[in-house]
Formats: structure tokens, sequence, C-alpha cells
């Protein structure tokens, strides 16, 4: 199957650099929000992106122009009409993501692949709002998309072997490396990823350290590049919360019980560094 024109639904964090990506590889794009204030917002983030690129050396001018020329800006889900291949890239909701599903079955043509970038949500459960359950599969990109290089790819219970080879050879294509995971919530990453990070909200919470005490010993202690704190302003405090729910409601295990202060945080607005506040101040 070839992909020509690519639809991504949420133009915001994770959508504008999935399209991103794929319009620096060639394709065609359809880039849709549900308004024209957030689409043009993430056209911006895609510009300051390139632009940066070009001042660094790594793209040319022109390059920058025929990229941004292949993304086509939309509030219309029917413009998908047009698209072979979609992913969902909207907040981390399962009721957002079921609505989105049931009109993009509607909207897309019957060979047209509906992937998703959930973070957590089984893709089962995605793949029974359609009516083409072997074309739904779980493409989970990484944060900042343009910078990562990994891709979670999700087969459900009845995503065909056509449709996963098919999402396996985008990722390739996309300069990415992909890894297969199991339809279970939180998948692989974060499976392991969020209950470190609600564990990091527990110290502080317990008050066994500091913020920064705890990102020091994290960063210097086991070598990660970000502290989980920090990590978590850089995700999104809701969209924390939110993977830790489905964690929670799917294995109905207290180890993943949210942190009473991750949901005070979110309660608060203080979602992290696009409110400018979380458990730092932006």
């Amino acid at each position: 199957m070839e992909i020509k024109t690519f639809g991504v639904i949420g133009a915001g964090q994770m959508g504008n650099g999935i399209a991103q990506v794929a319009a620096m590889n060639g394709l065609q794009i359809i880039m849709n929000d549900i308004s024209d204030e957030f689409v043009t917002r993430g056209l911006d983030t895609i510009k300051k992106n390139l632009a940066r690129s070009v001042s660094k050396g790594k793209l040319a001018e022109n390059e920058k122009d025929v990229i941004l020329a292949r993304i086509q800006p939309s509030t219309d889900i029917k413009d998908m009409a047009a698209a072979d291949f979609v992913v969902e890239a909207a907040t981390e909701n399962e009721s957002l993501k079921f609505g989105i599903f049931k009109n993009l079955d509607h909207a897309c043509p019957p060979a047209a692949i509906l992937a998703t970038n959930t973070s957590s949500i089984p893709i089962g459960r995605i793949a029974a709002q359609t009516g083409r359950p072997d074309k739904v599969i779980g493409m989970h990109f990484m944060n900042p998309v343009p910078v990562m290089k990994l891709v979670e790819v999700i087969r459900g219970l009845a995503t065909s072997n056509e449709t996963f080879e098919v999402t396996w050879q985008l990722a390739e294509a996309f300069g990415k490396t992909p890894a297969e995971a199991s339809d279970y919530p939180g998948f692989i990453a974060n499976r392991i990823l969020l209950p470190m990070i609600n564990e990091a909200v527990y110290c502080l919470y317990h008050g066994v350290g500091t913020r920064e005490s705890i990102d020091t010993v994290m960063k210097l202690g086991m070598n990660h590049p970000m502290g989980p704190l920090a990590l978590a302003d850089l995700i999104g405090l809701d969209t924390c919360l939110a993977i830790m729910e489905t964690l929670y409601e799917g294995f109905k295990d207290s180890k993943y019980r949210p942190c009473p202060l991750l949901r005070k945080y979110v309660e608060a607005g203080w979602l992290g560094k696009k409110t400018g506040k979380g458990f730092y101040d932006y």
C-alpha cells in the first residue's frame, strides 16, 4: 500500500510534530484541529522548528518552503477523505478519541489506515468504534517528535498484518526506530515511565525530597537526561494523570494509583510547561 497523503488529527504539541516529520519526508499533509486558531498555532510551531534548522545549516531556505507547502490546514474532518493514512493525536481522553474514530471511519476511504498516537488507551477499544478494526493501529510517537527516534507500534486484536507492516515501514521511512508493543494499557513506554514519574510525585508529596533534589538524583544517579518532575511538566500533568488513570482502571492494581498531589495540580490548572506552571515555573 502506497501512502501519499497523510492526515493528522490534532495540531498541538504531538500533532504538529508528527505533521512536520511526515512533510519533511515528502508526504502531502492534512493537519486538522477544531479551530483555525489551533491549526495556525501548530503551523507556527512547525515554521519555527524549520527556521531553526535553516539557521543551523541543516536545511536550505527553499527546502523549508517546499515542506511547508505540503501541509494543508483543516478544521473539517471530512477533509480526511483524501488521506491514505491518518494519525489521531488529540488529547488523551477516551470519549474524545472514540468520537474522532467514529467520524474518521465515515470520512475516510475504506482502504485508509487509522492510527492513534494514544499514550495508554487500548487499541482494541478504539478500533471497536469503527467498521474497520483490521485497519486500526497504535502509532505512538515520543515527544518532541522531530527529535525522538522511537515509535511504538501497537497491534490491536483485530489489526491485520498488512496494516502492521505498512505502519512499521512508515515509521522507518520517517527515520524512526519502531518497536512492537502488545495491546495492554500504557503499552511498554508509559507502563514503565509513568509509574516512575508518579512515584517521584509521591516522593515530593511525602517530603522525601524537594523537586530539585528528586530530579538531580535521577539525572546524576541514574543518568536520565531530564528529571521525572521536569519531564512530567514537559509531557503535561493532565496527560500524566490521564495515563495513570488508564493504567489504574485497566489493571485494578494499587501500584498505579495516581498521586493525590498530581491530581491536585491538574485540578488547579497547573499542567506544566504549556500553562507556565507545574512542578516548576516557566
